[in-house]
């Protein structure tokens, strides 16, 4: 973390600078240059002088978003969750040659020096790091209550988002929630339950803070509507049934976010049900996970998803015509996630990469419900999802069907979004059953990753490593 947070210092004063430049000199964006990419500086100006702006405060967090975009664990390029985590599950092959990141979470063996695993943590604390000099650096700032607050707001969520995904990949690990170096260099694990009850304090402090719904109109800030989503999930993953139904039930009844019916039409950047989603960084451009998950002809070049995977789709599932696609080169079948179609330049992206989408509340509310006893109320939430699916409504009666049924949708609706699935496994207890027969090199203790072994001889206190490495 020491590492990171130098690496991040020296590169955020660089990218200060860039952007007091272009404020200084007046220049004006073109629509083909980065969206949300306004890099700034600042050894042209002092710290003080970056919060006396709304115009600076707001490229310092574009900035933070461009990080969720390209560095971030959420990212949906190559060394994001929802490639590795679909490799580390169930859900993708893979044919890159002389990849040894992905044959390690393919066949569960990840080691604590492990690139992509270093990545995730330090990456994370980075864009963490930066999100604190934004809190600290606004308790003072001379802006308008309503900026700032909305400012503050969006900081204090992404720092909990981040340290949400952390917990989530590596068990107990250190909230920061300050810029003060030494401090965070000798900082130690919290325990899980402590770092859930900070990341709960922070969403909801955000929660108050935020506006109903951010100003572009394309939901590519955080919102009110995004904070309650993310404390559906928060509360999903500690157990909190009825705060979770709470905060799923406010999103899906307040208005903001509908359901898109056509499954063609659910990724695109227009789409109602999208509920906060991340745009490419060059207007034009596809996002990331088109690009990284779509090919044209066989073999594939990078992955494809699981036979098993194609396997499982029940019979008349729509998505499986929507959100893949089939390749063959006359002997042999492949199939890629096509959610996002656009693997190319164009005049315009028809397509952002989607963080939080409404389908998941509903998933999230027939969780808990099932979970407090209320079979009907579940069996009416997954209805909704396999109605658009254009599957018939289920005929589980039992709690042990519909819990089944649950995860099937959850598999399906949710495949190689952000380790969607992992995180159900994982939650569920179910991960040693489902992965144990497939997986050579499955573990119990893969539930959580190795802490990255740089960290540790850095920084003593965060012993001891995870179980089984």
């Amino acid at each position: 973390m020491k590492n990171s947070i130098q690496k991040y210092n020296y590169r955020s004063l660089m990218l200060l600078l860039r952007l007091m430049l272009l404020v200084l000199l007046g220049v004006l964006l073109s629509s083909c240059e980065k969206a949300l990419e306004p890099d700034y500086p600042d050894f042209l100006l002092s710290e003080e002088a970056l919060f006396e702006n709304g115009t600076t405060v707001n490229a310092a967090l574009a900035n933070i978003y461009n990080g969720l975009r390209d560095i971030s664990p959420v990212s949906g390029g190559v060394d994001g969750t929802g490639i590795l985590l679909g490799l580390y599950a169930d859900e993708l092959d893979y044919y890159r040659e002389n990849a040894p990141v992905d044959n390690a979470f393919y066949n569960h063996t990840i080691l604590p020096n492990n690139t992509a695993v270093g990545n995730f943590w330090n990456n994370s604390y980075s864009l963490i790091y930066s999100a604190n000099k934004i809190v600290e650096g606004l308790e003072d700032a001379p802006l308008e209550e309503e900026e700032r607050n909305g400012f503050m707001g969006e900081a204090l969520f992404l720092r909990a988002y981040l340290h949400f995904y952390l917990a989530q990949l590596f068990g107990d690990i250190p909230y920061i929630q300050s810029t003060d170096y030494s401090e965070n260099a000798s900082v130690s694990r919290m325990p899980l339950t402590q770092v859930y009850q900070i990341v709960e304090e922070d969403l909801l402090s955000a929660k108050n803070l935020l506006p109903a719904m951010e100003t572009s109109g394309e939901r590519l800030r955080v919102s009110n509507g995004v904070a309650s989503a993310m404390l559906s999930r928060l509360y999903l993953v500690t157990q909190q049934w009825e705060k979770a139904i709470s905060e799923s039930t406010a999103v899906i009844t307040e208005g903001t976010y509908t359901w898109q019916p056509d499954l063609n039409l659910v990724f695109l950047k227009e789409s109602p049900s999208t509920i906060w989603q991340l745009k490419p960084e060059f207007e034009g451009s596809g996002t990331k996970e088109g690009e990284t998950l779509v090919f044209d002809f066989g073999p594939p070049s990078l992955y494809a998803l699981s036979d098993s995977f194609i396997e499982g789709f029940e019979t008349g599932d729509l998505r499986k015509e929507a959100w893949t696609r089939e390749l063959s080169d006359g002997v042999q079948s492949w199939y890629h996630p096509y959610k996002y179609r656009q693997n190319y330049y164009d005049g315009s992206s028809s397509e952002y990469s989607i963080l939080f989408r409404l389908a998941e509340q509903y998933l999230i509310r027939a969780e808990a419900s099932l979970q407090m006893g209320n079979l009907q109320e579940a069996k009416d939430d997954i209805n909704g999802i396999r109605l658009r699916a254009g599957l018939t409504p289920t005929l589980a009666s039992n709690p042990e069907e519909i819990i089944d049924e649950l995860q099937n949708q959850w598999r399906y609706e949710y495949f190689t979004e952000q380790g969607h699935r992992w995180f159900y496994l994982k939650r569920s207890g179910t991960a040693d059953e489902v992965l144990g027969p497939v997986k050579s090199g499955w573990k119990a203790t893969d539930v959580l990753f190795p802490l990255p072994a740089n960290e540790l001889i850095l920084n003593p206190n965060l012993n001891p490593q995870n179980p089984g490495y």
